[in-house]
């Protein structure tokens, strides 16, 4: 059994996810391939070449891969699909772009969001909100997976895998990047922090995510995060958004400040290895899964939190 592993990147950093998305295929078994396709993304290949259990990058350089639009990254993938038995790929936003419409061509199934693989052909993925897990097993001869990288731990990075440069596949003029708009920030990055602080709609506004929640991140060197209810109301953007329909976080400690707990947030966070809750109604749903919690009103236990920092 041969696997390909469709890299994530930003054409200069390799996520972690995908290294996770690693892992998860050595449980499959076979000889493991890694797919980085960017813009100038040479120093991606040589980090995926040392993922432990890579047995070859393949590097496909070209400005059409610079932000990995669905339809050239299908096509390329397609193009290679043939020799292979599984496509794997980091359950992100750009997984889930592509790969879907890679399954569709195909004419498989697609297999998404794994958090377990119980064989070549059997895995589990989270279903109504994480409230239960299905385990899925496929019969067709070509798999199509994305990975929930918050459920496998990353390998380590001693392996020494050849690089092998290919070329382009057709590119489908149907579709053009635009433009983005990035938030920037000198904090870490929300999936891949460590510590993640996450703020409610009890904050009422914006103002009191940068008055209460901002100073004891910075404290804390944590991402910041926050519920739908609070980013539906416009305090924060909304690529701060942790859960079902927002991002999957599962950081050492997560911290959530004034958020009751709807099943929707904690599909998001559930994972985390510390889980603090601090409310001032003793029955919100968050105390259920909380390691630590703590019932008082916050805008009188943040400024007491950060000055004990």
């Amino acid at each position: 059994m041969t696997i390909l592993v469709i890299a994530e990147h930003s054409n200069d950093h390799l996520s972690d996810a995908t290294a996770k998305t690693v892992s998860a295929a050595t449980k499959i078994g076979g000889d493991i391939h890694v797919l980085v396709a960017g813009s100038g993304a040479s120093a991606v290949a040589g980090q995926a070449a040392k993922i432990a259990g890579v047995a070859k990058v393949l590097h496909a350089d070209d400005d059409h891969y610079a932000k990995q639009l669905a339809e050239p990254m299908a096509e390329l993938i397609l193009s290679l699909a043939g020799d292979y038995d599984v496509l794997m790929a980091p359950a992100g936003t750009d997984g889930k772009n592509y790969m879907p419409r890679v399954a569709a061509k195909l004419d498989v199934m697609q297999i998404s969001d794994i958090i377990a693989v119980e064989s070549a052909d059997t895995f589990q993925r989270p279903i109504y909100a994480g409230n239960a897990i299905a385990t899925v097993q496929s019969s067709d001869a070509k798999k199509v997976i994305t990975v929930r990288g918050t459920a496998f731990e990353a390998p380590a990075m001693d392996g020494s895998a050849s690089v092998e440069t290919i070329g382009a596949a057709d590119f489908p003029s149907i579709s053009e990047f635009v433009k983005e708009e990035l938030t920037k920030s000198d904090r870490p990055e929300l999936q891949g922090a460590k510590i993640v602080i996450s703020g409610g709609r009890a904050l009422a506004s914006g103002e009191n995510f940068e008055k209460y929640i901002y100073p004891v991140a910075d404290k804390l060197g944590a991402a910041v995060g926050a519920s739908r209810a609070a980013v539906d109301a416009g305090y924060v953007p909304n690529d701060m958004q942790v859960g079902q329909t927002g991002k999957v976080v599962a950081p050492e400690l997560y911290i959530a400040v004034g958020i009751s707990g709807a099943i929707q947030h904690l599909a998001g966070m559930k994972d985390s290895k510390v889980i603090v809750a601090i409310n001032k109604d003793e029955e919100a749903p968050i105390f259920q899964v909380a390691d630590y919690g703590l019932v008082a009103d916050l805008f009188e236990a943040m400024p007491e939190l950060e000055k004990a920092l």
